[in-house]
């Protein structure tokens, strides 16, 4: 490592220690208030104040909510100008929060319980300490506070449909997002597919009610819908490959209200999980397959809906082998950590169809476990000192690629 970039990692270092007490109080703002996707107009609202103090420029709105804004650097010659986007969600969840901090959610039922208030802090942050090395950076960084990434069809697939790469050309684009299993101070990568593809089903069998007394002259069907169940579980262990990971699981079944009458309909819904698009194709096929066939020998009929959900989310191999060496760099290789590939899914994916980047996993967990340490929980309590972390790998992630996209 040369001198010079020994300098920079601690000027990043230093001045994210230095802005974390007002970054931190901005997430616990974002915290207390927090919106819906789609309905994060406050959130908007205080991230386009903060960026225009910063000296960003807001150039588009392209959708109702959310906030994209452009820091041009001023080291760079010539009229091809490199760009790097860095992307942040900004959307919370609805559940209601069971903490007992002093900046709990105010708004009943609504919490942010994925940590998207620790994204955007981190963004809004990297943002702060960019500008302030403006002239340093060989090119321009372009800045995403997303909504909606929790509520299919997400912000990210609009948001592109709107213009964003019609009007910016970004040579890579990077993210984070909160991992309480990772310790707090690390982070993790991973080359290749990283989240699933997440399909919504939605199955409602027909039959011909009538008294449960009487079941043979009826086409039950519960015991269709029992009978499916079993069925389709078979999809992953004998149809996927046991090197493929894949979830399918039925999450609700509702159908009938009396102990003595078989209902005409039973409607179930579930969610199916791959990591790539071939076995997703498959999957599709057989659970069609397997649930009219297993309908038509029950006597009953049976429709299936299946809502795509996000796509795999595929890191870009020599982009993520790039951020991996940048990281350890600024971290140190002993923080720098390989991801496992999780089942969940994030809109993150959606960009990457388009341009190459790289997801990030931020280590947010404490050193003695703790009754929040799981995404989506009403409990959850992410360490704040994670966002310095953050702050300090996303910019100097960003200052670096620029700089070797211009010797390039």
């Amino acid at each position: 490592m040369s001198e010079n970039t020994s300098a920079i990692i601690e000027r990043i270092r230093a001045r994210a220690n230095e802005l974390y007490a007002e970054i931190v109080g901005i997430r616990r703002d974002i915290h207390r208030h927090p919106e819906l996707s789609c309905q994060e107009f406050r959130t908007t609202a205080l991230i386009r104040e903060y960026l225009l103090k910063q000296g960003l420029t807001v150039e588009h709105d392209y959708l109702d909510t959310g906030v994209v804004a452009l820091l041009k650097g001023g080291k760079q010659d010539g009229s091809e100008r490199s760009l790097v986007a860095l992307r942040a969600d900004i959307d919370a969840l609805p559940l209601q929060e069971e903490n007992h901090h002093d900046f709990c959610s105010v708004e009943d039922g609504i919490m942010h319980a994925c940590g998207h208030d620790i994204h955007t802090a981190v963004l809004l942050g990297t943002a702060s300490l960019l500008s302030e090395m403006q002239e340093e950076l060989c090119g321009d960084v372009l800045f995403i506070f997303q909504p909606a990434e929790e509520k299919a069809p997400g912000g990210a697939k609009p948001l592109i449909e709107a213009g964003l790469f019609d009007d910016y050309s970004p040579s890579a684009i990077f993210a984070l997002h909160c991992f309480p299993h990772i310790q707090s101070g690390c982070i993790a990568l991973r080359e290749g597919s990283l989240m699933a593809a997440a399909d919504e089903l939605y199955i409602t069998v027909t039959g011909e009610g009538g008294h449960a007394s009487s079941p043979h002259k009826a086409a039950d069907p519960v015991l269709a819908a029992a009978h499916i169940i079993t069925s389709l579980q078979h999809l992953v262990s004998r149809v996927a490959s046991p090197y493929e990971p894949a979830v399918l699981s039925i999450s609700s079944i509702n159908g009938g209200h009396a102990t003595n009458i078989i209902p005409s309909k039973v409607v179930m819904t579930g969610t199916l999980r791959t990591m790539n698009e071939e076995l997703r194709s498959l999957m599709h096929q057989r659970l069609r397959m397997d649930i009219e066939h297993t309908a038509l020998a029950m006597g009953v009929e049976a429709e299936l809906t299946i809502v795509n959900g996000y796509s795999v989310l595929v890191n870009d191999h020599e982009t993520t082998r790039t951020l991996r060496e940048f990281s350890v760099d600024y971290l140190g290789a002993e923080n720098v950590e390989e991801s496992e590939p999780v089942m969940t899914a994030e809109d993150f994916s959606h960009y990457l169809l388009y341009v190459p980047g790289s997801f990030m996993q931020l280590g947010t967990g404490k050193k003695e476990p703790q009754k929040g340490d799981s995404l989506h929980s009403p409990y959850f309590n992410p360490d704040e000192s994670s966002i310095v972390t953050g702050m300090g790998v996303m910019s100097y992630a960003a200052l670096r690629w620029l700089e070797r996209q211009v010797r390039s």
